[in-house]
């Protein structure tokens, strides 16, 4: 956790100055940031917050921390140090990138150097073959009357011609090679060269922060700063041994920055607070109750105008703007939870992604096979799983069955004993509906009401070799009004005619033998005035 500064360091709104124009004469030596490294990271759902470390030698009387993001929030910038260093006043200033030299190069320039090395000497030895492929078609010129060498004696032709002629072929093969080398270089080159150019291109910007100290001796000076962009978002894998009735389940968290420094063996923390939502929730106004007083004819025309009219449309962000890498609203949690990483992680500034495994735990599971007749004619594998301890906030999940990977889904733990966690479909459960009944007519004492009688009949067969538990939903109609009257007879009874609280979502539930089928009838009488029009929403 950041720690509050410590006395006698002054208020930032006190103690920081932005410079700009000219670098100041104590600025103008190497940057002693060169020396400071990043020790920490917590990353929020859209912006990150890095501690920097710099070892600060014993009588020195001010450090610079260079080749920051220009997109650090100056108004969180936070100092701390050791007991014997005395901090002082901040000066924050930005300059382009290029100016600074190698201490400043894009983090991004040796993994590129290393790349064109190797494809230099690709080219360089491929063109050391073109030299001994032309040396190789001299032979060729030579055979056909010229005298670009000696002639060659009658008894060494098969021998030379057999020598050329493998020394040419590998000659090809390896020109071959490299081309198909050089290409796979090039495709790794080229998205490094548009981050960089993106990031850390001509022209881009970088931070400098100078603190004004004190140092009785050496020690270690702590900088801490947010960056508006980097996120992570949760998921998940869900692994299901159906012999075992268990589900392994793995929390990962996907963590991805392009701030322009790499987090190279950080300290790694993950959190679901959001540092730059608003601190502050409205306060109530006064409710005022009065008569509007009537309106000219035009006026009230205008004003019906006004209120059809479309509302603005929210302009999107502004993606070079520091827009974070992941949905915001992807973690959800009642207050700010932290994930610490254990081990160090590198995090590159390319907005790759990187997967973390924050722990696993085995469940136990209920199988159930559940299908919905009257929109699927198909049957799904679901795990009923009591919820994990902790906070598992929503997010997606890879699924996997008996080893073999089925499919993606979105993991929700609240859901988890009731709607369970689906893991693809059960081939071996056939399911159909059979054509539903539809008869309409009148009825009531006089025949002042009209009904309608709608049947449906669902057949269910288990083709499995053991025993199935079998889930069968299916909606009835609930009535919205005191004249519209239902009456619901069905065979066999459900277990439930409100599954998971939802009034009209019916449930039947019973074991189903191997070979077996189910048949099951669903039979809705509805009736409603005459003179009314019946209304229905599905």
């Amino acid at each position: 956790m950041i720690r509050p500064l410590r006395s006698p360091f002054r208020p930032l709104a006190a103690g920081l100055l932005l410079l700009g124009g000219a670098l100041p004469a104590a600025w103008a030596l190497a940057p002693e940031g060169s020396g400071s490294r990043i020790s920490a990271v917590t990353v929020y759902p859209g912006s990150a917050t890095v501690e920097r470390v710099l070892r600060v030698p014993a009588g020195a009387r001010q450090a610079t921390l260079a080749c920051l993001p220009a997109g650090l929030d100056t108004a969180s910038l936070q100092v701390d140090s050791d007991p014997a260093i005395r901090v002082g006043e901040l000066a924050v200033r930005q300059q382009p990138r290029e100016l600074l030299g190698k201490a400043c190069a894009s983090p991004l320039d040796e993994r590129i150097r290393a790349l064109e090395d190797q494809i230099a000497g690709l080219n360089a030895e491929s063109a050391a073959i073109g030299y001994a492929v032309g040396y190789f078609k001299s032979f060729e010129h030579t055979a056909s009357g010229g005298q670009a060498h000696a002639p060659v004696a009658p008894s060494q032709i098969a021998v030379t011609a057999q020598a050329l002629r493998q020394q040419g072929l590998g000659a090809l093969t390896r020109q071959h090679q490299i081309g198909r080398q050089q290409e796979l270089l090039n495709q790794e080159l080229k998205p490094l060269l548009a981050e960089r150019d993106r990031a850390g291109g001509k022209g881009a910007l970088v931070s400098s922060v100078q603190v004004t100290l004190a140092a009785a001796q050496g020690g270690e000076l702590r900088l801490r700063y947010q960056v508006r962009g980097p996120g992570w978002q949760p998921t998940y894998r869900a692994a299901l041994d159906s012999r075992g009735g268990r589900v392994r389940l793995e929390r990962l968290a996907l963590v991805a920055q392009a701030t322009g420094e790499d987090w190279d063996g950080v300290q790694l923390t993950l959190s679901t607070g959001q540092p730059g939502a608003r601190t502050q929730g409205p306060l109530p106004q006064a409710w005022r109750v009065g008569i509007v007083p009537p309106a000219p004819p035009e006026a009230a025309r205008e004003r019906r105008m006004m209120a059809a009219a479309p509302a603005p449309v929210a302009l999107a962000a502004d993606a070079a703007g520091g827009a974070p890498l992941f949905d915001v609203g992807a973690v959800d949690g009642r207050f700010a939870t932290e994930f610490r990483v254990a081990q160090r992680i590198s995090v590159p500034s390319s907005g790759q992604r990187v997967a973390l495994s924050l722990g696993e735990q085995t469940l136990e599971a209920q199988l159930r096979t559940r299908t919905v007749p009257a929109q699927d004619a198909s049957a799904y594998l679901i795990a009923e799983l009591t919820p994990p301890a902790g906070v598992w906030p929503a997010g997606p999940v890879q699924l996997l069955r008996d080893g073999a990977f089925v499919g993606n889904g979105r993991l929700d733990v609240a859901q988890l004993p009731r709607q369970g966690l689906s893991f693809g479909r059960d081939e071996l459960v056939a399911v159909r509906m059979e054509r539903p009944e539809q008869q309409q007519g009148t009825g009531g004492f006089i025949g002042n009401r009209n009904e309608r009688r709608d049947q449906r009949v669902f057949v269910i067969e288990n083709r499995h070799r053991d025993p199935i538990e079998l889930q069968v939903l299916d909606a009835a109609p609930v009535s919205e009004h005191q004249d519209v009257r239902i009456e619901s007879r069905y065979d066999p009874p459900p277990q439930d005619p409100a599954w998971n609280r939802q009034p009209g979502t019916v449930l039947w539930q019973q074991p189903l033998a191997a070979g077996a089928t189910q048949r099951i009838t669903a039979e809705h009488l509805i009736s409603w005035p005459k003179d009314a029009q019946l209304r229905e929403h599905r």
